[in-house]
């Protein structure tokens, strides 16, 4: 009989002690540590998985090199963010919050697969429940298959049984290995299951969707070793009071870590935003003061959102900041730049920040176009129809040159824009739209006397 052995684990970030203590040492957190009792692994033939053994080693130079053909998701957005398509034994792994989409999203993915045996397997959700989801979706694929069960053993057997092409896991801390003598969801539980989840995907060449819950601070619930041991890790991200979600790439094995895929939630399931520019810009927005636009890059895709500032006397004795999408570290420091550099009196000003849409923008070519809905919205003035802008700020007032510049201008051509300003460091593109002007400042300074001369 394998001999068992307790240790001590912290249920917020997985670090494991002999004993146990109040205060975590690598989190922080009190109270966190639980006993949780532990098998040694079996030695022998007896996989855990039940499948077959990993070969010797074997000479790099031996090893056939070539392209694998990925698995089609029937879905542009999913196929984007992974880089191409599904990688054949690969293991993905989906988080967000409670309520976001994530089993959504798997089983319209699952559904519209055309020609694939898919093995959905639930530990959340009766059979009753998941079809009446896929009727609300739409059901094309009819190898979908569904499985309500949690011990990993009795999976791996019906997997056997079966053969399927893909399957989707939701979720992983609902699942039991019988090696583990704990609770569904434990430390140890998370990190044997995506274990053998993994030892089946690079054994078998079968690609593996796990979906992941979050702690209460946004990170994915379990040990960190989670998304060591997983190929890619995407996050869903958006707001429940918005219909646009956001699949972000967090890590990626086999593609870019910096794509997104934006969906919008409807009554039949997500529907894919093939071009987000012209919903994330509200109509008639750009005639109100403080709304300008912005030409930003998300990973390799062009858009252009609507940047709203609010400039107002601070009624309350200090003045407010507030930010919605937007860096507030950031927001500070494009006031002072203003203030110094410009003279522009911000200092008693209450001062809100909205990116339009529920977006959360990270790229620093939004400052130009943030500046100038700032300055838009403290003079009371509207800006010149059909104008974007692209640049980033510096502390000395200087506007910084930006990064894929012909496609942000590109992407403002194609919408209707008239002009964009820019950053005169910035090299001009060889092919340049004609249907656009471009402006090109050095200064903030100059950005005033440009919008408001």
């Amino acid at each position: 009989m394998a001999k068992v052995k307790t240790r001590f684990y912290c249920q917020n970030c997985g670090v494991d002690s002999p004993k146990w203590i109040g205060k975590c040492n690598s989190c922080n957190e009190w109270n966190t540590y639980v006993e949780e009792k532990i098998e040694k692994e079996r030695t022998g033939k007896g996989a855990k998985t039940g499948m077959r053994s990993q070969s010797g080693p074997v000479r790099i130079t031996e090893v056939e090199s070539g392209k694998t053909a990925r698995l089609d998701a029937n879905d542009t957005e999913l196929n984007r963010v992974l880089g191409g398509g599904i990688v054949p034994g690969s293991i993905v792994l989906v988080g967000g919050e409670p309520g976001i989409g994530k089993s959504t999203l798997l089983l319209q993915v699952a559904l519209k697969m055309k020609g694939v045996k898919i093995a959905y397997v639930s530990g959340e959700e009766s059979e009753q429940q998941i079809r009446m989801r896929a009727d609300r979706i739409g059901i094309e694929n009819a190898d979908c298959f569904l499985l309500t069960e949690t011990s990993t053993e009795k999976i791996f057997e019906h997997f056997k049984e079966m053969k399927p092409d893909l399957c989707v896991i939701d979720s992983i801390q609902t699942l039991r290995s019988p090696s583990i003598e704990s609770t569904a969801g434990s430390v140890s539980q998370i990190r044997e299951c995506a274990g053998e989840l993994q030892r089946f995907a690079k054994e078998e060449m079968i690609p593996v969707f796990l979906i992941g819950h979050i702690t209460k601070d946004g990170s994915i619930a379990g040990p960190k070793i989670l998304e060591h041991i997983v190929d890619t890790v995407l996050q869903f991200e958006g707001d429940r009071h918005h219909a646009y979600r956001l699949l972000r790439t967090m890590k990626n094995r086999f593609g870019s870590t910096a794509e997104i895929g934006i969906y919008e939630m409807n009554s039949q399931g997500l529907r894919q935003v093939v071009n987000p520019s012209e919903l994330l810009l509200s109509e008639g927005g750009d005639q109100l003061s403080g709304v300008a636009i912005a030409s930003t890059v998300e990973g390799l895709r062009p858009l252009l959102v609507e940047t709203q500032a609010l400039v107002g006397a601070a009624v309350y004795g200090t003045p407010q900041r507030s930010t919605t999408g937007f860096d507030m570290r950031r927001l500070h420091m494009l006031l002072a730049v203003l203030e110094k550099r410009g003279g522009f009196r911000f200092g008693d000003k209450d001062v809100f920040v909205n990116i339009a849409g529920g977006l959360k923008v990270e790229d620093p070519a939004i400052d130009l176009s943030i500046v100038a809905a700032l300055l838009s919205s403290l003079k009371d003035s509207l800006l010149p129809k059909g104008i974007c802008f692209a640049g980033e700020v510096g502390l000395s007032g200087e506007v910084r040159t930006v990064g894929r510049l012909d496609q942000r201008i590109t992407e403002a051509a194609k919408l209707g824009f008239k002009a964009i300003v820019i950053s005169k460091g910035n090299k001009m593109p060889e092919k340049v739209s004609k249907d656009i002007q471009i402006l090109e400042i050095a200064s903030v300074e100059e950005l005033y006397g440009h919008l408001f001369s």
